[in-house]
């Protein structure tokens, strides 16, 4: 539960995060990937968290968990990130090269990635919650 609960509660963040900062509310954001704070890495670290807290720091169980925690927020900050860049590169060629003469609306999706601060605050939040958990 604790893994699951995490990622609700980051998930929810994103779309309150936006709303109170852009006031204006955007469902999109309750199920978007990328943003603050990491869902999928408040997911894996909570899971890499609890494992560990009941099968021990020593356990096969844990090592795998720890791996793929570190597997997901490498993919989060790093290969997902660099999309985000190129998307957003893309998407402004296109502004500059159709401007006037549109040949596709069809934009790419540019928040897909995170920053590392967004990856450690969801890994944080994670950790928080599974050490919380009775």
């Amino acid at each position: 539960m604790v893994p699951l609960t995490a990622s609700i509660i980051a998930q929810l963040s994103k779309f309150l995060l936006y709303w109170l900062v852009r006031r204006r509310r955007d469902f999109r954001y309750l199920v978007a990937p990328g943003g603050m704070p990491s869902a999928h890495s408040a997911f894996v670290a909570g899971l890499a968290f609890v494992i560990g807290e009941e099968q021990g720091l020593g356990s096969v169980a844990f090592a795998l968990a720890l791996a793929l925690a570190i597997i997901v927020m490498y993919d989060a900050a790093g290969v997902r990130r660099a999309m985000s860049h190129q998307a957003r590169i893309l998407n402004q060629i296109l502004d500059e090269i159709f401007a006037g003469h549109p040949v596709s609306e069809q934009r790419v999706r540019e928040l897909i990635g995170h920053t590392p601060f967004e990856v450690l605050v969801g890994s944080a939040l994670g950790i928080f919650l599974a050490w919380l958990w009775p």
